[in-house]
Formats: C-alpha cells, structure tokens, sequence
C-alpha cells in the first residue's frame, strides 16, 4: 500500500497535465502548417515589386501579394461583377515593355477614372481563370484580334487589389498570433505544473486554508501511509478528502467541508439508455467547490458516509434548506471571490 499511494497526488497532477499537451502542440504545428502551405507571410508584409519585374515572375516566385508602382493606367471600359456589385474596374498599362490588366478598388480609381498617372497599390497576384478569360475575349473583339492573339500577347496573371482585404487579414493575423500566444502560454503552464505539481491550481486552491506545499505534503504522507477509504479515484485519510480523476484533481481538508450531495445523469444514445453515472458535489469554507463527475453509486454513497462520518457538521443532501445553511455559514463573497468561486466551478 504504501509503495503504490507514494506521491500518488503528484504523479496524478502530472498525468493530468501530460494528458493536455497534446491539444497545444497539435494547434501549433497546424499554425506552422498553415503559415508555410498558404502565403500567410504575404498577406503580413507584401512584397515590394519593382517595375523591371512582372507578375508572372512574381507569381512564379511565391509572391502573391505585393506592392508596387504603376504608371499610366487607362480604363478598358470593363469592370468585374460581385454578389450584384461592382468589384473593381479593369485597367491596362505597360509594364517593362508589357501589356498588364490592373483591376482595381473603386474607391481608388473613383468609380472608373478614364486614365490614372501615378499610382501607389498594395494587391494580390491572380492567374487568369474564367473572368479574366472572358475580359480577354471581350477586348480581343474591341481591337478586332483573335481569342489567341490576345491571349499571346497578355500575361496569364494580373494584378488585383480588390483582392487583398486589409482589414480581413489585420482580423486573420490577430486570430492567427492571438491563439497562438494562448497555445504557447498554456503549454508552458502544463509544463510548469508538470515540473511543479505544488503550483497546480488543485494545490494553489489550499492557500485559503494554510500553506499550500505543507498541506499538500501531508496529504501525500497520510495516503501513502494510511488511507482510511479508498475508491478508483477517491481517497479519504484523516485529515483530507482527495480525488485524482481523469477530470481533474483535488485536495480538501475534510473539517473544512460544509456540504456534500449527488445527482445523478442518464446517457443515452437515440432511445436506448445505457448507463447512469453520479456527480458529487462537495462546498467547502471561503467558496471552495469540487465536483467528483463519473461515478458510481456505491462509491459516491460510500464517501458521502465517511466524510458526514468524519466532520458531524457537514450537510449531507441537496434541499434548499442545506443551501440557505451553507451560505448563511459562508456569508457573501466579494466580486473578486465570486469570480474564483466561478472558476473553481468550471474546473
């Protein structure tokens, strides 16, 4: 008995938070995934392009979204159609001896200016598909050209700045680095309580009652030593309750507990019922709470019995009667301590 409880709640607290690495590292290497399949990088900081480049170059490349200079842009006449609006107004100019189309925003070339001079745009590559196919073929009748001549003559790729939405990506970007810096963060608080388990919050939650490392040490001697009652994930010594559950871990000193009491939960599946599981739950002094979910009846009965056993002055059952007790007893928290209360809650 002893070999098997020593550092039992320290092994479980660590086992606890090895079992929730997995869910931040996966994230992460999902974002390293995104950032190097999709050009993520690009839409951050777009490349500046010269004027001796081309956009089939560029494309080429890797860079889909840029920034440059054009000279001399004039309206073809077409504009591209979106949802029933108009998305952009299609431009022409020479580029390094080359025809280009241009689309762009019709804030920036108000709404179809005939030429444009000197023009300072951040957009996104595109290779041409069925829009740009159909523009080519419109102008090939315009100039009285042939479908292929035009096509010969025009690059496959143009450039578009309806296309890149700043303010989409700033919000993508913010998402992107904000889950991020969550992800690194939890990690490294699991690796901290695995390093640490004293600091876990299961352990840190004990401060209200004395300190939390000699408490904590205590509890590990007595189980090691002794445990008076023992289920598959519940264990009661002489001086704490303590569970080292799959969902979670807890440590109470059993003359702190004011009330205990079960509910029950049916799972089902469709219309078939399949199996009933209990959920004690446990209120101790200065808003303290612990719920023991997934168990079964003899288990949950037979701790309920000891600890009423153990502190004659713990409420056994739910009624409202034991609630109004309980928070006579425990007077009402501060904003701050109902905002822990919350938290002990959820976890």
């Amino acid at each position: 008995m002893q070999e098997n409880y020593e550092h039992y709640i320290s092994r479980n607290i660590k086992a606890f938070y090895k079992r929730r690495l997995s869910s931040p590292i996966l994230y992460l290497l999902l974002l390293a995934v995104l950032w190097f399949i999709f050009p993520l990088g690009g839409m951050l900081r777009p490349a500046a392009m010269n004027s001796a480049e081309t956009f089939e170059d560029s494309y080429e490349a890797g860079d889909r979204y840029v920034r440059t200079s054009l000279q001399n842009l004039k309206f073809t006449g077409y504009t591209s159609e979106a949802h029933g609006r108009t998305k952009g107004y299609f431009y022409y100019t020479l580029r390094d001896g080359q025809c280009c189309i241009i689309l762009l925003s019709p804030s920036t070339c108000e709404e179809g200016l005939p030429t444009i001079d000197h023009l300072r745009v951040t957009g996104r590559i595109i290779k041409g598909k069925e829009t740009y196919r159909e523009l080519l073929s419109s102008l090939a009748q315009d100039l009285d050209w042939t479908q292929e001549g035009i096509t010969r003559q025009l690059p496959s790729c143009y450039f578009s700045e309806p296309d890149y939405h700043p303010m989409t990506t700033k919000i993508l970007f913010v998402i992107y680095f904000g889950t991020m810096a969550y992800s690194l963060l939890y990690l490294l608080v699991c690796v901290l309580y695995i390093r640490f388990p004293v600091l876990s919050p299961v352990c840190q939650n004990l401060v209200v009652f004395g300190h939390p490392s000699e408490m904590l040490a205590e509890a590990e001697e007595e189980l090691a030593t002794l445990p008076q009652l023992a289920t598959e994930d519940m264990f009661i010594t002489e001086h704490y309750f303590i569970m080292t559950s799959p969902y979670g871990n807890a440590i109470l000193p059993i003359q702190e507990i004011l009330w205990i009491y079960k509910h029950s939960t049916l799972h089902k599946f469709l219309w078939y019922h399949f199996s009933i599981s209990y959920t004690m739950h446990i209120t101790a002094n200065k808003h303290v709470y612990v719920t023991c979910p997934k168990n079964t009846k003899s288990d949950i009965d037979g701790i309920m019995d000891y600890l009423a056993e153990a502190n004659h002055n713990i409420l056994v059952g739910f009624s409202e009667e034991n609630r109004l007790k309980v928070q006579a007893a425990q007077g009402k928290p501060f904003h701050i301590e109902k905002f822990y209360a919350l938290l002990r809650r959820r976890v």
